[in-house]
């Protein structure tokens, strides 16, 4: 029978990223680049049909998509103020001491865990109107901030996280993981409509998590861990099968590297033994057995060199001696208990006190120089979903790096891992300058474009430096870094 005869676009998202589907061009032209899979029948062509597509069906998208004329002008123009207000939010921040902002009536649960539409306001179609399923979100008066929007004008009201250290606590299924899933994406402007609009962090933040059985190359994960059994040294860790400490820690670590200024943490996906001991297992196992320093002790350390953190904790109340402000999910409602925790936290300080004691000094970011040999495909090289690259015979998985939001980034991670065998042998740029040098160029005019090496690529959207480097990391090849002395 007839085949072909589709015509195929890139899906947009929630977010608003820049992407090659659509755009403008620098002198004004819209660029629209999708691909058309000509009609056949078996091996021939059906000419007619063709023509009737290129001659009708593609005149009639552009006239109804693409022209100004024929869309709502109105939502148009409010779609743009909008994402343009939540930029300048965001890039505020930094400035007024804020790390991140949620404002009051923001709708942070998803539809579902592969929908990322915002939740219905009721439970469903067979249960009664009036049965709310949705608590929007309200700040505490007492961590209330305001913004007054330049393009809507209009004042935004809702709560802000201070740099420092944030710690999120409450009860299971209360809402503490929605908060933080709702901040790790918020460095993407949403879509109006999207219930996150506003919800912004900063744009250097990274989603950190254990992330048992990764790839690690060269990583100095000293700071964390350290005195392995047998002599085993980690000032220059290298492991093809990373246990749950040593990924987080090595995240961490390489999160660093590429100048990360907020970790967001969640224990739920950490693991234990990296973040705390308490003092009955210190009595048990003395510390010269033990080669982890907790993240626990780190956090004041880390704070200190302007790094803040937004912890997502609900087992473990000795956080509340490193914590700034403590905020409590009730029910999906945000409540500021800082003072309280404060005063639990002086009754009783953990670990006997010996938190409060360290001085220990952080520790240092050792610079890593990626070999370019290490990064030539063995074969063909393609993207299989969001969080799959098949590179050559190595496969690439991504899915610990959770702020990687379309398959469209993953296509232009895949392009950019190409590039980087042109690096020579004596290359001595680490992968943060490779990285920026990348940036500088995408930010030219042809940007994502400069990644398709002169075809025409409708499929791609800009990662950001934190994911192209995570990528990076976990690509399994011998030898993939080397130090920089």
């Amino acid at each position: 029978g007839a085949k072909g005869g589709d015509i195929e676009i890139a899906k947009p998202s929630q977010h608003v990223i820049e992407q090659t589907a659509v755009r403008i061009l620098s002198n004004g032209d819209v660029c629209a680049q999708f691909t058309v899979n000509l009609p056949a029948r078996g091996r021939t062509i059906q000419g007619h049909r063709a023509v009737q597509i290129f001659d009708q069906t593609l005149p009639q998208l552009v006239q109804k998509a693409l022209l100004y004329a024929s869309l709502d002008q109105a939502a148009v123009t409010g779609h743009v103020l909008n994402v343009e207000d939540q930029e300048w939010v965001r890039s505020s921040l930094d400035v007024r001491g804020m790390i991140a902002f949620v404002p009051d009536g923001a709708v942070l649960p998803r539809k579902s865990g592969a929908d990322d539409k915002p939740m219905d306001s009721k439970k469903s179609d067979d249960e009664d109107d009036d049965t709310p399923n949705l608590v929007r979100f309200h700040s505490p008066d007492t961590l209330r901030v305001t913004f007054d929007l330049p393009n809507m004008q209009k004042t935004l009201a809702g709560i802000g996280f201070r740099k420092g250290i944030t710690l999120v606590v409450g009860g299971g299924f209360h809402g503490k993981s929605t908060l933080l899933s709702a901040l790790q994406v918020g460095m993407y402007n949403k879509i109006p409509g999207d219930g996150r609009e506003f919800c912004v962090c900063s744009p250097n933040a990274v989603k950190i998590r254990a992330e048992d059985g990764r790839n690690v190359s060269s990583v100095n994960i000293s700071p964390f861990i350290n005195n392995l059994p047998f002599g085993q040294g980690t000032d220059s860790f290298t492991t093809a099968d990373a246990s749950g400490s040593t990924s987080q820690a090595t995240n961490i670590m390489e999160a660093l590297e590429m100048g990360a200024k907020t970790l967001l943490i969640d224990e739920d996906t950490c693991a234990t033994n990296f973040m705390i001991r308490d003092d009955k297992m210190i009595q048990l196992v003395h510390k010269d057995k033990e080669p982890i320093t907790p993240f626990l002790y780190k956090a004041r350390t880390l704070s200190k060199q302007g790094i803040s953190v937004i912890l997502v904790v609900g087992s473990c109340g000795d956080f509340f001696d490193v914590g700034d402000t403590t905020i409590l999910m009730d029910c999906f409602s945000c409540h500021d208990v800082t003072a309280r925790a404060k005063q639990i936290a002086a009754t009783r300080a953990a670990n006997g006190g010996a938190l409060a004691a360290s001085k220990e000094n952080f520790g240092n970011v050792t610079p890593r120089c990626p070999v370019g040999s290490a990064f030539k495909p063995t074969g063909k090289v393609s993207v299989r979903s969001k969080a799959v690259v098949a590179y050559g015979d190595t496969e690439l998985d991504l899915s610990g790096l959770e702020q990687l939001v379309t398959r469209e980034q993953t296509n232009a991670i895949a392009l950019a891992l190409q590039r980087l065998p042109a690096l020579g042998p004596d290359s001595k740029m680490t992968i943060f300058q490779v990285l920026t040098q990348l940036n500088a160029l995408l930010d030219q005019g042809d940007g994502l474009d400069a990644l398709a090496n002169g075809q025409f690529d409708g499929t791609l959207a800009r990662p950001r430096v934190f994911e192209l480097a995570g990528a990076i990391n976990r690509l399994r090849s011998k030898g993939s870094f080397v130090q920089l002395k």
